[in-house]
């Protein structure tokens, strides 16, 4: 595969990203999973809504305190300001760990397929990465725990990869 006169691999990234958002007091209702339900106080992680889009290929919380483990879930929404049922679509959830500073992932076999084969001649392997469309925005919110918020350790979550 050619580059581009900028020497940009084929998937064009033109910068890297990488971003760690505190989630402590970010919160989606208890059982919110793919509905989003009541109000909520997500926070917004990757704004693509007004660029060319980003790839997502790490996903991951650092525990803050020793707990229970919280989780985390991701929604993909078209706008950047507040994350409502109508503008937004459910991803998946992340379970943090359990001892500060426990690093927890998304496995990458749980990341979707992304078009760039493997870089390497006689590769027939492709990559797992989340792909952020132009247009949309990456949140994320821990859910209440039983008896109200308490999402006060709540855990950092990070993503790394690049925007277009």
């Amino acid at each position: 595969m050619a580059s581009t006169s900028t020497n940009k691999q084929p998937l064009l990234i033109d910068r890297v990203l990488h971003e760690v958002v505190d989630l402590a007091g970010r919160s989606v209702p208890q059982n919110a999973g793919i509905e989003i339900i009541g109000t909520n106080s997500a926070t917004l992680v990757i704004d693509c809504t007004t660029n060319d889009g980003a790839i997502i290929e790490d996903i991951y919380a650092i525990a803050r305190q020793i707990t229970t483990g919280y989780k985390i879930n991701l929604y993909l929404s078209t706008v950047s300001d507040y994350l409502r049922t109508q503008q937004s679509e459910y991803l998946g959830t992340l379970t943090g760990g359990t001892t500060t500073g426990q690093k927890t992932r998304v496995a990458t076999n749980e990341l979707p397929f992304v078009l760039a084969p493997m870089p390497h001649a006689g590769s027939t392997s492709q990559f797992n990465a989340l792909y952020i469309p132009r247009g949309k925005a990456l949140w994320a919110a821990v859910e209440e725990q039983t008896g109200g918020d308490q999402t006060t350790a709540a855990p950092l979550i990070g993503v790394q990869g690049g925007y277009y």
